[in-house]
Parts: C-alpha cells; sequence; structure tokens
C-alpha cells in the first residue's frame, strides 16, 4: 500500500507541470530513439552482408590460376593456365574437407540470340552440373544438364531470370533455341533469381553450359600445350600400337626405349580451365580445406620447398568477416554517439528533479512534519524520477522503430527489429533515473522539517 500511495504521489507531481515534464524527457527520447535506430539499421546491414554471401554459395572458395613472368615482370593472377579439370576431381577425392567442385570456363562476352532479339549476358560460364550446389542455386525452371552432357559437349545450357526477361519477355524459355557464337544451344533450364553481388554485379545475367560446350564448340579453342615433367622410366608415350590389318601380329612402329623416352620427353597436352569453384563441407572446415587444397595442388604441380604457388585461393568467409567487421565498428560507433545523448538527458533530469526539490521544500518539510520519513521523500522523487526516464523510453522506442521504418521506404536500406535492443533501452532508461535521480532525492530525504517549513 505505500508503494501503490508513492506511486500515485509522483503522477500526481508529474501531472502538475507537463510541459516542463515532457521537455525533461525529450534528451532520453532522442537518445534511446538514436540507439534503437542505429542498431536495427546495423543489423540489416549485416543481414544483407550474409544474405549476399549466402547467394554466391555458402562456405565457397575460388581457386584461380597464378600469373605468369616474364624477364621479370609479372602479368598478373590468371595469366598462366595451371589449372585442369583433373584437378577439380582430385580435390573433391582426396581432401576431406571439400564437400563439392566444379570446374569453370568463361567465355569471352558474346550476344545470345533468340528469333529477331539479342542479348549479351554479364557471364558465360561452362562447368559441370556440381556448380549449382558449390553456388546454392536452385532450378526455378526446367532441369540442369548432367554429367553425359558434358561428356558429349552437348549442345544444352541454363539461364538466369535477367536473360529470360530480356529474350522471351513472358514467354516460356524451356526447350527454346538459342544461338551464342553461330552455336544453338537448347535451353533446359531457367535459374532461380539471385540478384546482385556484393560489387552490384546482376548474377542472373548469365548463360551456364557444360564447360565442353563452352571450350570447344563456342570458344573454338584445342587442347592447350603445357609441358609436363618426363614420363618415369620404362612408360611408353608413343602411339599406342595398332593393327595395319586383321589378324597382323606386328604394331606399325616399335615401342621407344626406356632410354630414348628418357632423353626425349613428350610433353603432354592437357584441358586448362580458368577456375575452380570449391564448397567446404561447414564454414568451420574452411580452413581445412584451403590446407588440404594447397597441399594437394603443390604435389600436382610438383612446385617445390620454397617456391610461390602457381594459384590463388580466395576464401568468401573472409570478404564476408571484414564487410562484417566494418559494420559492426560503424554501428558501435554511431551507439557511442547515441549513449552520449543519453548522458546528456540524464543530466537535464537531474536538473530538473534538483529544481523541483526547491521548488517543492515547503510541501517535503510539511510531508516530514506529519510523520514521513527520509526514505520515503528518497522513493517518491526516485519513482518520480525513474518515471521519467521509462516515459522518455517508451517513446523513443517508438521514435526508433518509427526511423528505421522510414529509412527503409524512403532510403531502402535494409533493416532488422532489434527485441534485444528495446529491452536494453528499457534497462538503460531505468538505470538513468535511478542513478541522476539519486542526489535530488537524496538531498529532498535530508532536509530539515523545520528549516523547510520557513523555507520562502
Amino acid at each position: 500500500m505505500k508503494a501503490l500511495r508513492i506511486l500515485l504521489a509522483s503522477v500526481t507531481a508529474l501531472r502538475r507541470n507537463v510541459m516542463r515534464s515532457a521537455l525533461t524527457t525529450l534528451g532520453i527520447v532522442i537518445g534511446v530513439g538514436a540507439v534503437i535506430a542505429m542498431m536495427e539499421i546495423g543489423n540489416g546491414s549485416s543481414a544483407e552482408i550474409q544474405k549476399t554471401i549466402s547467394s554466391m554459395g555458402a562456405n565457397t572458395l575460388m581457386i584461380f590460376p597464378g600469373a605468369a613472368a616474364s624477364a621479370g615482370v609479372s602479368f598478373g593472377s590468371g595469366s598462366a593456365m595451371t589449372l585442369t579439370p583433373e584437378d577439380s576431381e582430385a580435390i573433391l577425392n582426396e581432401c576431406p574437407s571439400v564437400r563439392a567442385t566444379a570446374p569453370v570456363v568463361r567465355s569471352r562476352s558474346a550476344s545470345v540470340i533468340f528469333n529477331n532479339k539479342n542479348w549479351a549476358p554479364n557471364e558465360i560460364i561452362g562447368t559441370t552440373p556440381d556448380y549449382f550446389q558449390v553456388r546454392a542455386w536452385t532450378i526455378a525452371e526446367g532441369e540442369a544438364f548432367e554429367d553425359r552432357d558434358v561428356r558429349n559437349a552437348a549442345r544444352v545450357c541454363l539461364i538466369g531470370q535477367s536473360v529470360v526477361r530480356e529474350l522471351f519477355q513472358g514467354q516460356s524459355a524451356v526447350g527454346q533455341e538459342v544461338r551464342l557464337q553461330n552455336v544453338s544451344l537448347r535451353v533446359v533450364g531457367v535459374l532461380a533469381q539471385k540478384g546482385a553481388s556484393m560489387m552490384g554485379r546482376d548474377q542472373d545475367d548469365t548463360l551456364i553450359a557444360p564447360w565442353t560446350t563452352i571450350k570447344f564448340r563456342v570458344s573454338g579453342t584445342s587442347t592447350a600445350n603445357v609441358a609436363s615433367a618426363a614420363p618415369a622410366a620404362g612408360t611408353s608415350t608413343a602411339t599406342p600400337r595398332g593393327q595395319l590389318y586383321p589378324g597382323s601380329a606386328r604394331g606399325l612402329y616399335p615401342l621407344r626405349s626406356a632410354i630414348q623416352t628418357k632423353n626425349s620427353p613428350v610433353p603432354v597436352r592437357r584441358i586448362m580451365i580458368d577456375q575452380i569453384s570449391v564448397s567446404a563441407t561447414s564454414a568451420e572446415e574452411t580452413q581445412d580445406a584451403i590446407t588440404e587444397i594447397t597441399s594437394l595442388l603443390r604435389e600436382r604441380h610438383r612446385i617445390g620447398e620454397g617456391e610461390m604457388d602457381d594459384f590463388n585461393i580466395r576464401d568468401m568467409a573472409e570478404i564476408s568477416k571484414v564487410l562484417s567487421s566494418t559494420t559492426e565498428m560503424m554501428t558501435k560507433l554511431l551507439l557511442v554517439v547515441a549513449m552520449i545523448s543519453l548522458i546528456v538527458g540524464g543530466v537535464g533530469i537531474m536538473n530538473i528533479m534538483l529544481v523541483s526539490v526547491t521548488e517543492r521544500t515547503k510541501e517535503i518539510g510539511l510531508r516530514m512534519a506529519v510523520g514521513a520519513r527520509g526514505t520515503d521523500i528518497l522513493r517518491q522523487f526516485l519513482t518520480e524520477s525513474v518515471m521519467l526516464c521509462l516515459a522518455g523510453g517508451a517513446m523513443g522506442i517508438g521514435l526508433g522503430r518509427g526511423t528505421s521504418y522510414l529509412v527503409t521506404k524512403i532510403l531502402h536500406w535494409p533493416t532488422l527489429p532489434s527485441l534485444g535492443a528495446i529491452i536494453a533501452s528499457v534497462v538503460v532508461s531505468a538505470s538513468v533515473g535511478i542513478i541522476f535521480g539519486y542526489y535530488p532525492a537524496w538531498k529532498a530525504s535530508r532536509l530539515d522539517p523545520i528549516e523547510a517549513l520557513r523555507y520562502e
């Protein structure tokens, strides 16, 4: 009952001057609103970054060829063709931390033609069916091509939503024939929408086909010559023995001896690719996958101790960490500014409560004269201070939510509601009321009743 009486007395005291009470809480309203708005904008930015990273494939690693050099001059990453489809298969088979791999061949920009319309996609990619698993890319319509299509260099492809919109304009693309570099390709599927990448590039503006189709039919290239180490002694690299006529007992050419093979090694003709996309089994095992891939490729490419790698591995998780840490740092910086507003609001409440104690000195003396103790006066003024801060916190929550809503609608920035920020705002508001209201309440409780009654 005493607590209820103190609460009612506090409400009555605050209602005597509504305007002053409202202005007193203004600092708390601005501070809490700023905290909530900044938290929601920061959370929305972090969620958008994670969404963008996920759209590029969960736990994705990208392996690129190394750099070629001549006369001490490096030509940059990717200038040396050092990756092969066999590297991709070896990574999948021999690295326990790898879930899926896909070789990637890229074609130069070209127009895709359908009837009397043409469109040049951002990306023309040749790969295997596992690429869609690595990129976590689903098929919206139709189906993906198969491994046999890769083996046969089949004239099939999948296209993104942007290509569908530009070429087919509402028609179904599945089963239609498109032309790329005078090569007819049948559309077997349409990819689900991915949206823009972190760099703003439209991921849906793409055409994906078997890598053998892109390399040998569209690009029209033959296998690249790459000089490899000589085969082991005793291993023949000459033309396989054939039969000139049925029943012939002798081959067309004699086998090379071990000494001839060692003295005159035959360069091995290998098919080179532009990239290998790898998906680790989990985010925690990404670093293990990088270590395993590095060790395997160095062994396969015969890179000696102390020599530089002829490939580069890019980890999307590192990019995500950098962007997330940058967003988190900016959010914390803005929170510091918002906390300064809360401190200013608390100082304002303390000043107003001191003014209130001075104005109500006679009232305090009269209450003490009829039996009120110092603790009762302390509780009443503390209650008034906490009520002011809680009222300001409630209005600040509404201001913060409204601000984040307007930011989303007008500026189109992503925001994400934060229950933790709302709870923290309530706790901080009550704490500010207690901390900054304690001194005025303590001063009121220490007044001498006789001196208070004589106060003019």
